[in-house]
Parts: C-alpha cells; structure tokens; sequence
C-alpha cells in the first residue's frame, strides 16, 4: 500500500467551521466555479457521495465512509482500479485557524505505479488547494 500527502495548507478559520463544511458533500456546490471545465464534467454529488467525469480517465465517484468530528473524514473511491482511499485531516491551529492535509493510500501494481504516481501527487495538492480556497 502507497501512502501520498498534499502539502499542509493553513486555513484562516476555526477547525469546527472547516470540518462542519467539508463533511457534507452538498458544499461542493461552493467550489464549482473552482474546478477546470476542461478536466472536469458531469458533477453531481450529495450529503455523503460525488461523482465526476474526468477525461480520459472516466467517472469517479467518492463516498464518504466516516466521519471523526472535527478532525478527519474518510472518503473511498467507488469502482477504480486500484482500492483507493482519500482522508481530509484538519487540525487546529491556534483558536481561529486550523490547518488542513488529504492524505490518499491506494495498493497500485508495480506497473501502474510509475504511470499514475505523479498525477494522483498533483490531483491530491489541487484538491488541498481548491479546499483551502472555500469561503468558511
């Protein structure tokens, strides 16, 4: 199992604040304008899963499968090739900041490994960007 990390990224608002926004996938809704229209197509989502078109790679949807108040929500990847698993990890950083990481484990064959090593390491720090970016 290979374990991959987006930098930290520091949030200017409280860990409860950031948790209570991330945990529901609804609020997806926030970041759409965010996302590359090129890269990404047909995004539907709900409280607890999201589906995404991402040429060429197909569709890719998201569950979440737990939730550790304020501090962790687990997501997995439905019908990939690879077990994948995604955690989102906020911490607290002072009483009015937090910080957060996604941090993504996935059991990749030693022949995929070098083909989608480097674009799951630059998808995860995109996803921590576009996280970072919410209106808290």
């Amino acid at each position: 199992m290979s374990q991959y990390e987006s930098s930290v990224k520091c949030i200017p608002h409280p860990q409860e604040r950031v948790y209570a926004k991330l945990e529901d996938l609804n609020n997806i809704e926030g970041i759409k304008d965010k996302l590359p229209q090129d890269k990404v197509q047909d995004l539907t989502y709900s409280r607890d899963e999201a589906s995404v078109s991402v040429p060429p790679i197909g569709n890719i949807t998201l569950r979440v499968v737990e939730r550790e108040e304020p501090k962790c929500i687990k997501l997995e990847v439905a019908h990939s090739l690879a077990p994948l698993t995604i955690w989102i990890q906020i911490i607290p950083n002072g009483e009015n900041a937090s910080k957060m990481r996604v941090v993504a484990k996935a059991e990749i064959n030693f022949m995929l490994r070098s083909m989608i090593e480097k674009p799951l390491k630059e998808g995860l720090e995109k996803i921590a960007d576009a996280l970072s970016m919410i209106a808290y």
